[in-house]
Formats: C-alpha cells, structure tokens, sequence
C-alpha cells in the first residue's frame, strides 16, 4: 500500500468515518428495506458454501462476537500502558481526579436511568441500566479534539475518562448481561484462566508475536467464553496484559499522531489491529444500528437523557468532589472546560449499542434503546457551542501558561 493509501485510511480512522458511514446506512436500510438488512444479519458465508448446523454463525455474530474481541482487545491495551510510568493512572494520585469523574460518569447515568423507569413505572427498562455507562473512546477523542484543539489536557482527562469506564464497561456486560436464553456454565471459566496461564508462559519464555498470543490462549479464552454462555467479545481482555509491554507509557493514543512507535508485543498487537477494527467499525454499525425510526419510545428517552444529563453532571460533579477532597484538576484545566468535557463524555454509542444489544430481549425495546444510544450523538454539537460560548481554548491556556506542569497522560 503506497503512502497516500494509507494516509488516507489513517485519515478516515482518525474521524471514525466507518463507524459513522456505517451507523448511517444502517438507519436507511433499516427503514427502506428492513427485510434485506436482516437477510444480511443472517447471511452466513459458511452455509452458502453447503456446510449445515452452522446458521448461527452469521454477519450478526461474526461482527459482535468474534469482530468486536479485537476492539476490546485495543481498548484493554490501553488500560494495559496507562498504568505503567509515564501513563494516566501512574503515580495513582494525578489519576484520582480523573477517575473519581469516571466513577460519577457511570454512576450518574445509572441514577438518571433507574429514576426515569421510576418516574414512568416500566419496570420492563429496568434491565438497561448498563446502557449509558460507557463514552465512545473514539468519538470523544474527535470531539476533545475539535473542541479544546489538539494539545489541551482535558483530551487527555476525557481519554483517560472513557478508556477506564469502557473498563467498568466490559466488567458490566461480562457479570450483569449474560445470554438469557443460555445459562452461564461457569465451569469454562477454568479454560479462560488456562488461557491466561499460557499467556503468561508465553511472556516468561520471552515470545514476542502477538500472533501466538492471539491463535493459543486468545481462541482458547475466546471458545471458553461462548461455551459459558458469557460474551466472546471479551475474551482478549483475559489475555492482551500479559503481553509483553514497554517499561513506560508514552500516552493515550500518542502514535495516532504520527510518532515513533514503541517495537514491544503490545504495540505491535496494536499496529496490526486498530486500522483493521478502526475501518470494521463500519460492520458494526452495519450490524447494531438498523433502528427503525418508529422505535423511538421510553428507552429511547431514558438511554438517551441518562447519557445527556447523567453522564454531564456525573463527571463535573465528583470532579468537583475530587478536588474538595484535595485531588485538583489536571493542570491547564478549569471549571468551564471540565463542564464542556463532561458533555462530550456523554458521546455512548459503540459501547452503548453493544450493551443494548445484550440488556433487552425484545426487539422493540432494543430497537428503542439503541436509538436513545444513537441520539447520544447530540452532544458532539451541544460539545462544541458550549466550548465556544464558554471560550474553553483562550481560558485554559492562559491556565496552562500560568501552570507550567504536565498534563494527565499526555496524549500530543
């Protein structure tokens, strides 16, 4: 692939062209001709080669089951080096703020949700309640970006943010959103920890391709989970921190923009899956995002306001919370910018369109609730008039002049 090539798909990653491209001609489809969209959900290239028992392997759980493990798998990786020196959560006390935002961003949203299900007595919302907990890690990043300009803290603070609640995220859907129609059989737990146990021999014996990681305890961890009836798409979240890793963090997605790359196992893990799952979100959102305009209904509204009203107030508040307890903003950051980052925090749709997907087994329910996570939307606009009016960008850098010290997990 030549230069221009791949600038171009970098490019297209970079303003998660697929995701949205594919978000959009789902809805079209869903609502010209439904019928053929679901024929694609249950197109199944096995059986169109004469191989039967197999039509539950089709575009619908190749996409959310076997696709979305390497998106997991990315997000994990993140988790991984944020940790390590140099990252957003090392030392742990510059993350606390962060963090402690990250927890009212999960819990808030949850309290917005049960509230409305109260107020409007349908106890059958109820099981959403996980819906609106996570931000969209690459939309936030667009949207910080867009709104704070490349270099600003609070990029860093929203994309340590939404990489550690997709981490609570993925603890939700994996304990509160098993396969209802299959009773977990957690004996296959073993095989995932046998997983583990050989990744871990891997990183002792010095292996450095992640390709090994990936084709021995990756599809072992993976199989063990689709025969607990848990999700599969977790199964690289057991497996990617033992790969061997660099010794510091260079931060948040900092080879996005075109820096050296570090050679260990992880970044390599990375340089050979976050084009492919960048580009594959279009899949997804071919697959998640069929919504039938005329679904719209209480879900749609609780999703939606639990992500606009719970997720904004959540994060500004036990921000605010953090620093009373004398754990301060990131430096460069103040007030009207961490107002600002906790609305485009409320940007939920890959994880939110994940979780709908396995909270509701009514297809009118989850049709209602991927469109509450779909309008979340909203707030990318409502994110950058707010930085405009509030003057977020002239603010913050006189602050971060004045401030003169690192910002939390730098990510430019």
């Amino acid at each position: 692939m030549n230069k221009l090539a791949h600038r171009g798909l970098r490019l297209l990653s970079e303003f998660s062209i697929p995701l949205i491209s594919g978000v959009v001609v789902a809805l079209i489809w869903a609502n010209v001709a439904p019928e053929s969209h679901e024929a694609l959900l249950r197109w199944s290239p096995l059986t169109d080669l004469g191989v039967d028992g197999v039509e539950w392997l089709d575009f619908h759980f190749l996409v959310n089951d076997v696709f979305m493990a390497f998106f997991f798998g990315i997000a994990t990786k993140e988790i991984v080096e944020s940790v390590l020196p140099g990252g957003a959560l090392n030392p742990p006390r510059k993350a606390v703020n962060p963090l402690l935002a990250t927890l009212g961003g999960v819990l808030g949203p949850i309290a917005v949700y049960l509230v409305f299900v109260l107020i409007r007595g349908d106890g059958s919302l109820t099981h959403g309640w996980g819906i609106p907990t996570a931000t969209d890690i690459a939309l936030a990043w667009l949207v910080a970006r867009m709104v704070f300009g490349k270099g600003h803290p609070a990029v860093s603070f929203l994309l340590l943010l939404a990489v550690a609640d997709d981490a609570i995220g993925l603890g939700i859907i994996a304990v509160f959103y098993p396969d209802p129609a299959h009773p977990v059989q957690p004996l296959w737990l073993v095989a995932v920890l046998a997983g583990m146990l050989a990744a871990g021999g891997l990183n002792k014996l010095n292996v450095k391709s992640p390709w090994l990681y990936l084709i021995g305890p990756g599809v072992l961890s993976w199989y063990a989970l689709h025969s607990a009836h848990l999700h599969p798409a977790l199964a690289l979240v057991a497996i990617v921190p033992f790969m061997p890793h660099a010794t510091h963090d260079e931060g948040l997605f900092v080879h996005q923009d075109g820096a050296p790359q570090q050679r260990d196992t992880l970044n390599n893990f990375e340089r050979a899956f976050r084009l492919p799952v960048d580009l594959g979100l279009f899949a997804f959102g071919l697959a998640n995002a069929a919504v039938p305009l005329s679904g719209v209904g209480d879900a749609t509204i609780a999703v939606l306001v639990a992500l606009l009203v719970g997720k904004t107030f959540g994060i500004f508040g036990f921000s605010l919370l953090a620093e009373r307890f004398g754990f301060p903003l990131p430096q460069g950051m103040n007030r009207r910018s961490l107002f600002v980052a906790g609305i485009t925090g409320a940007l939920g749709l890959t994880v939110a369109l994940f979780v709908a997907g396995v909270a509701f087994t009514d297809p009118g329910l989850m049709g209602a609730a991927k469109m509450g996570a779909l309008g979340s939307a909203i707030a990318a606009p409502v994110a950058l008039i707010a930085g405009r009016l509030l003057r977020v960008r002239e603010v913050d850098a006189v602050a971060k002049t004045e401030n003169q010290g690192p910002v939390v997990g730098a990510a430019a």
